[in-house]
């Protein structure tokens, strides 16, 4: 009798968090998720030996997984959940409570302490300074560990004793306890990659893999092609290193070789994303087969593509290369991600099978087997779910495997068992609206795209120079930027706390690139891509002043009437940004542009760098650029173009910034309105702005209110 053959492909998936240069990993998503996902996922088939499955590994991830199951990741979120609560120092409490609560609300309010926690966080507007009275060393330290604990797999929540033992204890953790999660943690990181090579072997899993660090492949081959998919999108300067997804793909097949001693058969195309040149890459590189979403297959057959269309798979050949294609079921992968959380096990898995059997009774009744592809991301739908998952996931297989007319089977498996259909091309796309509108086209996703196009021209035109240790890190950060997770936070249309993190880690990611080519970045570097920006207060001067340039502040009265100028970080959506910048003080005498910058407290005293762009708002082409090396009580101008800016010019820096640029130096007359840019450096990477976002207009006219 005809059957239904299931193919799960579960995609593991989280973005390259580690910088290259200086070894931090800058978010913890890889590590929780590792904790959380990626072990049980596997384990839990060996309750249900007739299941089969194809598990997606994306080789960023599981290097990454590899660095902390080495326990030589350095995780500062980590480092912060294990250090005594009575050894923070104020600004890791501040990072402890601003961070630790990034939980959904079923992880938190499984344990009533952590709940309790959250509402007093709550409670005090989520302000750090305002929750300090609620949180004493005890309750920092709950924080601390139930964090952490939160994330565990369920499997070792339920039954490994340590872990038990400690939600069982609930609260009023001790250092003790601190220090045993630090093991639990280390311990289950090192048993994740094992698990795969071991089902692997077995055969129950297929393992699939990802273009190495995640990128859009047709874009990286060119990104004129989204115009097809979107006619009259506003797109960037073309990008087009074809070179650079072929590496991406020999590089990912190579990895999980290593890793399983053969070579993976199948590939999932970050984000579903397909065309003909990406596809013919695929087929080069040694891939038999490929999937996409059935929004691609629709618009490539030019019809709508229902199940008949959907639950069979494909033969894409063009030339000599040939592809097997499957199509996901877009609608049932995505109830499996968004929905079913909402309903009880049973009714959900009952629910979903339910649909497969309706959407394949024409094709079996015509005497034909059916494929019914669901795929999804295997990691983060379970966090919304009941006990992560678990229940519903049991009750799934439990179904399948008591039903002779269902078959749970890998990708492998079911192309062996059904003729594919002949195309002779593919509509380029992704699983997302049959587009690559989520990467490309918006302003921001424009920017990124021209930034990572200049450090890829400049490695083009630097590289047969450089020793070969900074040529493969160069290469290696524009490889790491190339990723899709980037531009999939630019944009209207995701949003989430970290995107600013996730901005300013792109941009980390470029800097080194430049930095290894022994290029200084460009400045634009130095500015957040993304348009969430803190509150800005801006108060313009209110009469004449002629400081004393020495570094402090001599008196109250020497920048009264200044123009001031800050962010109110305090309350920034940019939530978790570390700004260095205080405020900016601001004004004139007629004859000379006074500036001084105020930094936090426990910013950089040292060894850094500050650039000061400054354009006559009437004549930008006249432009100013000055770089001064800052530290050791003094400032010290390195370079002003042209080198006529600086006469006359004087700098200082102790407790503050200070600098006085005559107008005529400048280019600019009294009262010429002036456009100012300031940002700091360390060792050419970019640490902050003034604005973050485009430039400060200020004045030079004689103000018309004095002080009294």
């Amino acid at each position: 009798m005809p059957r239904i053959y299931i193919c799960f492909l579960w995609h593991m998936h989280q973005p390259f968090y580690k910088d290259l240069v200086t070894g931090q990993y800058k978010m913890p998503w890889t590590r929780l998720h590792a904790l959380k996902d990626y072990y049980g996922m596997v384990r839990i088939l060996e309750e249900f030996p007739t299941i089969r499955q194809t598990f997606n590994l994306v080789p960023s991830l599981a290097v990454q997984i590899q660095d902390y199951a080495s326990g030589q990741a350095a995780d500062p979120y980590l480092a912060a959940a294990l250090k005594p609560a009575e050894q923070l120092t104020q600004s890791e409490r501040e990072f402890v409570l601003t961070w630790f609560f990034q939980a959904s609300h079923r992880l938190i309010h499984r344990f009533p302490r952590y709940a309790e926690l959250y509402e007093a966080w709550r409670a005090a507007d989520r302000r750090p300074d305002r929750a300090a009275r609620f949180f004493g060393n005890g309750s920092l330290r709950d924080l601390q560990v139930l964090s952490q604990l939160a994330w565990f797999d369920e499997e070792w929540l339920e039954r490994d004793p340590d872990i038990r033992s400690l939600v069982d204890k609930g609260r009023d953790y001790s250092l003790e306890d601190q220090a045993l999660l630090g093991r639990k943690q280390t311990e289950l990181l090192q048993r994740v990659l094992p698990v795969y090579r071991e089902f692997a072997a077995r055969g129950q899993i297929e393992i699939s893999t990802t273009p190495f660090y995640h990128p859009i492949l047709p874009l990286l081959c060119d990104s004129d092609i989204a115009a097809v998919s979107h006619p009259g999108l506003t797109l960037p300067p073309r990008f087009r290193y074809p070179e650079d997804a072929r590496a991406q793909l020999a590089r990912a097949r190579q990895f999980i070789t290593d890793l399983l001693g053969a070579p993976p058969a199948g590939l999932w195309p970050s984000e579903g994303a397909v065309s003909d040149e990406a596809l013919a890459l695929a087929a080069d590189a040694g891939f038999q087969w490929s999937a996409s979403d059935n929004g691609v297959l629709a618009r490539t057959l030019g019809r709508p593509a229902g199940p008949a269309e959907t639950y069979k798979p494909y033969l894409w050949r063009q030339g000599d290369r040939r592809l097997l294609l499957i199509f996901r079921d877009h609608f049932l992968s995505d109830l499996v991600g968004f929905v079913y959380s909402r309903m009880g096990a049973a009714e959900a898995a009952r629910d979903l099978l339910d649909r497969i059997r309706e959407n394949c009774r024409p094709i079996l009744a015509s005497g034909r087997d059916a494929i019914a592809p669901i795929i999804l991301d295997g990691e983060n739908a379970w966090e919304y779910y009941d006990r992560n998952g678990r229940p519903f996931l049991r009750e799934l297989y439990r179904r399948i495997s008591h039903d002779p007319n269902l078959a749970a089977v890998t990708v492998t498996e079911a192309l062996q068992k059904v003729p594919p259909e002949p195309l002779d091309h593919i509509f380029p796309g992704s699983w997302i609206n049959a587009n690559f509108d989520i990467w490309i086209g918006h302003e921001e996703d424009n920017r990124a795209w021209e930034q990572l196009l200049r450090a890829r021209q400049a490695f083009q035109q630097r590289a047969s120079a450089l020793p070969q240790d900074r040529k493969s890190l160069a290469y290696e950060e524009i490889l790491i930027a190339e990723g899709s997770d980037w531009c999939w936070w630019y944009g209207p249309e995701h949003d989430s706390a970290n995107r600013p993190e996730f901005d300013e880690l792109f941009r980390t990611h470029l800097a080194n690139a430049w930095r290894a080519l022994d290029l200084a970045p460009p400045e634009e570097l130095s500015r957040p891509i993304i348009r969430v920006a803190a509150p800005e207060l801006h108060t313009p001067p209110t009469g004449w002043i002629r400081p004393t340039i020495d570094g402090l502040v001599t008196s109250y009265f020497e920048w009264l009437g200044a123009g001031q100028y800050r962010v109110d970080f305090r309350q920034s959506a940019m939530h978790g940004r570390r700004f260095l910048v205080r405020e900016l003080y601001y004004g004139c005498d007629a004859q000379n542009l006074y500036l001084r910058l105020d930094l936090i407290p426990d910013g950089p005293a040292e060894n850094f760098e500050a650039r000061l762009l400054i354009e006559p708002s009437r004549h930008p082409a006249a432009a100013s650029r000055f770089r001064i090396q800052l530290g050791r009580g003094k400032a010290q101008l390195l370079e002003a173009d042209p080198p006529d800016a600086a006469t006359n010019a004087a700098f200082a820096f102790q407790r503050v910034f200070e600098a006085r640029l005559p107008l005529a130096s400048l280019r600019a007359s009294s009262g010429e309105p002036l456009r100012l840019q300031i940002s700091l450096w360390r060792n050419s990477l970019p640490l902050d702005a003034l604005p973050q976002q485009g430039w400060l207009e200020i004045s030079t006219a004689e103000p018309l209110e004095w002080p009294i």
